[in-house]
């Protein structure tokens, strides 16, 4: 989990910044990026992609990557943000927010994915990062744990969808709620159309 790392630092670069998201694809609900820098060669034990993960495990480590990291930043994009500019360019927007926000600035970044956000600095995408990178899968849990922890509270705001189970995704409750409820503000409308035109 630390070849790409090491393979930057071999370069001469200094502080390895490792990136990811979570919430591309609910149907509800900001999306949340996190940049993470490591102390160099560090393991955390247990840290692989967020989604290979249970909640309670997430929720553990997500203290522990907190605890351990050189600098980190979690960043998110708003669903009107989503809506103006589109997920993916919101997607962008969530990470260079994250990167943006570090207390210690990285001069390099790898992104779980294949494509980057528009930085200041060099910034490399790697497809499955979030299995292959120590960096990422600690960004990764960062931000999923703290989009589902935003879920739980916005579940009590807008009650009845159940966004405190299935976190904005799609789910087939989830779909039949919308269609009996109506969508709330914090829906992507965009991401509804689908829903709409197959009733």
């Amino acid at each position: 989990m630390l070849e790409f790392e090491e393979l930057y630092y071999s370069q001469g670069f200094k502080a390895v910044c490792g990136i990811d998201e979570a919430g591309r694809g609910p149907l509800a609900g900001p999306v949340f990026a996190a940049a993470v820098i490591l102390p160099r060669g560090l393991v955390i034990e247990g840290v692989t992609d967020s989604k290979k993960l249970t909640e309670k495990k997430r929720e553990k480590l997500f203290d522990v990557i907190k605890e351990k990291a050189l600098a980190y930043c979690i960043a998110s994009a708003s669903v009107e943000e989503i809506e103006e500019m589109n997920i993916l360019n919101a997607d962008m927007l969530a990470m260079k927010r994250a990167v943006d926000g570090l207390e210690i600035p990285a001069d390099i970044a790898i992104v779980d994915g294949n494509k980057t956000p528009a930085l200041d600095i060099p910034a490399a995408a790697i497809v499955k990062g979030d299995q292959k990178s120590e960096s990422i899968a600690a960004a990764s849990i960062l931000a999923k744990v703290s989009r589902d922890r935003l879920m739980l509270e916005l579940a009590e705001k807008y009650p009845g969808y159940g966004f405190e189970k299935h976190k904005g995704y799609g789910t087939k409750a989830h779909r039949e709620a919308i269609l009996e409820k109506g969508p709330c503000s914090i829906h992507r409308m965009s991401f509804l159309k689908k829903l709409y035109s197959g009733k």
